[in-house]
């Protein structure tokens, strides 16, 4: 019996992990709307001011990807970490410093103030902040903004620099 546990846990573990990536939506990589634009706004959280997307879903940035320098590129980080995307040349909305940038995909990603944007797939309702701190190949934080974020004015957009992906 004791041999049917010991192997039996790991697997029954396995499975809830792979479940829960899996099972998440990324109405986020594409805009569930349809629209060929996104909106960034600003939303509440414990957190204080943080910028959210369309859907009210935190938004988040990794501290080792900048000014087109990408990590989260494989379908293991992607499929956890949901990159906020337009399509090509649509010019995101709502709040000021937003631009885009081109991913290796090929897609076109959303930044604030340089950072790639992704929504965390362990948040399920707005306001959460479950990915707020996570380390992996750099620390994940929620992007947070003063109370007050004017709309954007006027927007540009990135091209990589280079930079592989660690996933």
């Amino acid at each position: 019996m004791r041999l049917v546990l010991k192997a039996a846990v790991p697997a029954i573990a396995a499975a809830l992990l792979l479940a829960a990536c899996g099972s998440s939506s990324s109405s986020t990589t594409t805009n569930a709307s349809g629209a060929s634009a996104a909106t960034v706004k600003t939303g509440s959280s414990s957190l204080g001011t943080v910028l959210v997307d369309s859907s009210g879903m935190t938004l988040y940035a990794l501290s080792a990807e900048r000014n087109g320098k990408f990590i989260c590129t494989a379908s293991a980080c992607t499929a956890i970490w949901h990159p906020l995307t337009v399509s090509a040349g649509a010019t995101p909305g709502g709040v000021s410093s937003l631009s885009t940038v081109k991913r290796p995909d090929g897609m076109t990603q959303v930044t604030y103030k340089g950072a790639p944007l992704y929504t965390f797939a362990q948040d399920r309702a707005p306001g959460e902040t479950k990915g707020q701190g996570f380390k992996d190949v750099g620390t994940w934080s929620a992007v947070t903004v003063g109370a007050a974020a004017a709309p954007a004015a006027s927007t540009t957009t990135e091209t990589p620099a280079g930079g592989g992906s660690r996933y």
